[in-house]
């Protein structure tokens, strides 16, 4: 019984990863399959009469998309304004009129709880999305949300504080999880990343919101006005379609078709076809599900999958991860979002620390929107080596100025937040996002979807560890100067592992990509003709 629970968790959420992982990272997947090209030219002659249409789609034929895609992320607001909500909350519990008095275990717990419960919750909403769609398990959100939030407005003690924080958290993996599922689903595949980009964009401008109603709010009304964006985003989604390709996979085919219509009803005509653009669509989608069924039915048992992981082509991309994981978690890019305002407060600035965390969420928000571009033009190590010597340098000035502060050697209190702001526009281009994107890039196709699902849960593992030793940290490095100095060195050792281990991804082929893990750990030293070359992907 366990050993099938387990299989069964693992099929899912490695199912799942494999349709995220497809879709939101470009491995230009016709090159990995190398192997089978009678597959290959089967896919580019059913695709051909659509693919030039795609690249010449105007903004008007798009104009379902976007709504669609604007809509079903939206509860990605929600799920920022959660991460956020524990700055505000802990700076307000500190304070000596609070009712509440919570230890330094327990506001580390209030701060970490949405890490702990998002990986389970996730399996089990990858469950609910296979079983009752991708629209409606956005819907069912509303109640896990709506019911955290008013306990965590009503909570009388930490306990029931964090019981709401942690509904929350569920919540936040049934509101977004789904809607990455569906914009991948029905996007136009020149425009996906685009689309996708709405989702740290909403996480941004949700974390604004919070810290601009903390300024002004107590905890307790924050929380209830939170629940607007709870329900609003859960209530819209009854005015977009539900997914067609996961119609068309539970054979409703009549509803795929409408949604079809729908999404492309702007489209204009294909020259020289009498069946529509939705019509043709709908005949591919049929084709791949039919395809994928039956690659699902010789997929792999649990035992296969595991031998894989016993290749070096399977365990060495989990080995070289482990360490870019600790850089990316102990450098202090989420202790800085989920202890934002304790963080500034305690570097000794004049700046108040609501006004910086809004600084923060802003230039988060305009990063997310412009880095886009940087997935686009830029290699993955040159990208996270150069974020990681930003952030060093920015933390190393703040702890620097920090000192000086405190022993009274400079009145230019406003350094500390500058370079703090810096640091994020340096971390959201690099190190935030992209060890994520990479953990599919470097598995094979056989198990790439459990490979994303093992690291992506060792991340988080390593995230959960980080913001439950801020105050570990902060007190046993001896304050904020030392703590932000030890994030500098976390950066410092981030540029130089990922420059030795982390091999370049974009734009390469999954054979190039394994052979490096079979000639040995290291990726200097190596020839690596087409890493320099610009890819435009």
């Amino acid at each position: 019984m366990l050993v099938n629970f387990i299989s069964s968790i693992v099929k899912v959420q490695s199912d799942i990863m494999e349709q995220i992982g497809a879709s939101c990272i470009s491995l230009n997947n016709i090159r990995n399959d190398e192997e089978n090209e009678t597959k290959t030219e089967k896919l580019i002659a059913s695709s051909k009469s659509l693919s030039s249409h795609e690249e010449n789609i105007s903004l008007k034929g798009l104009f379902p998309q976007i709504i669609a895609s604007l809509i079903a992320a939206a509860f990605h607001i929600g799920n920022g304004m959660a991460m956020s909500y524990s700055s505000v909350v802990i700076s307000q519990l500190e304070k000596p009129d609070s009712d509440i008095k919570p230890t330094t275990g327990e506001k580390a717990l209030i701060a970490s709880i949405l890490i702990l419960v998002a990986p389970l919750a996730s399996v089990f909403c990858g469950v609910i999305m296979d079983k009752i769609g991708r629209i409606n398990t956005i819907k069912t959100a509303m109640v896990p949300a709506v019911v955290g939030w008013c306990l965590t407005a009503l909570a009388k003690n930490t306990t029931v504080l964090i019981t709401g924080r942690a509904l929350v958290g569920i919540a936040s993996a049934f509101g977004t999880s789904p809607a990455i599922v569906y914009i991948a689903e029905i996007s136009n595949p020149k425009m996906r990343m685009s689309f996708l980009q709405l989702c740290p964009t909403y996480v941004a401008l949700g974390m604004i919101f919070i810290y601009l109603g903390g300024w002004f709010m107590h905890w307790r009304l924050l929380a209830w006005v939170s629940n607007v964006f709870a329900i609003l985003p859960c209530l819209a989604v009854f005015f977009i379609p539900e997914s067609p390709m996961w119609l068309i996979m539970k054979g409703r085919v009549k509803e795929a078709k409408n949604s079809l219509n729908w999404l492309h009803k702007y489209q204009p005509p294909i020259p020289g076809k009498d069946e529509t653009f939705a019509d043709i669509q709908f005949k591919l989608l049929k084709k791949e599900q039919e395809e994928n069924s039956e690659k699902s039915k010789n997929k792999g048992t649990v035992m296969d999958i595991a031998k894989e992981f016993l290749k070096p082509t399977g365990y060495k991309p989990l080995i070289i991860l482990l360490p870019l994981f600790f850089c990316q978690h102990f450098s202090g890019v989420y202790i800085t979002m989920f202890y934002s305002i304790t963080f500034i407060e305690e570097a000794g600035t004049n700046v108040s620390g609501y006004f910086a965390s809004i600084m923060i969420g802003v230039i988060r928000l305009v990063m997310a929107s412009c880095n886009i571009f940087v997935l686009k033009y830029m290699n993955r190590r040159t990208t996270i080596m150069w974020s990681c010597l930003g952030m060093a340098v920015c933390m190393f000035t703040s702890g620097l100025f920090t000192l000086w502060i405190k022993e009274g050697q400079t009145t230019a209190k406003w350094v500390p937040v500058a370079a703090l702001l810096l640091y994020v526009v340096f971390s959201v281009v690099g190190l935030m996002f992209l060890p994520f994107m990479v953990i599919p890039e470097l598995f094979p196709q056989e198990i790439r979807g459990t490979g994303y699902t093992i690291g992506y849960s060792l991340s988080t593992a390593f995230m959960f560890a980080s913001l439950e030793s801020y105050y570990f940290l902060n007190e046993t490095l001896g304050g904020a100067t030392n703590l932000q100095w030890f994030f500098a060195i976390v950066c410092l050792a981030g540029l130089v592992y990922t420059y030795m281990f982390l091999p370049e991804t974009k734009g390469k082929k999954l054979i190039d990509i394994t052979t490096n893990f079979q000639k040995g750990w290291l990726y200097i030293g190596k020839s690596h003709k087409e890493d320099n070359v610009n890819n435009n992907v």
